[in-house]
């Protein structure tokens, strides 16, 4: 399982977000890979799943069902809950 962190440029927002997940996953007992990038670097191909704001989920080009979207990037609960919902599909 990867896991990809998406911000417009890939460097601050994205690592945030990518450490943020690293600290969820290892709450709820999840393993998985977790690396962050920019925008344009996220393809379908790239991850299993893909973790963006609301702001730039509209111009990505990966499908819906492996998009998890946030409303909030600095919500570590909002992150939780969808992560959470996530895994146990």
């Amino acid at each position: 399982m990867k896991i990809m962190a998406v911000c417009g440029s890939g460097l601050g927002s994205s690592f945030m977000v990518e450490m943020n997940i690293k600290k969820v996953l290892k709450k709820i007992g999840v393993e998985a890979e977790v690396e962050h990038s920019d925008l344009a670097s996220a393809l379908p191909g790239a991850a299993d799943v893909f973790v963006m704001g609301k702001d730039i989920a509209e111009s990505a080009t990966v499908p819906a069902d492996k998009l998890i979207i946030l409303d909030s990037i600095i919500s570590i609960p909002e992150l939780e809950e969808k992560l959470t919902e996530y895994f146990k599909k």
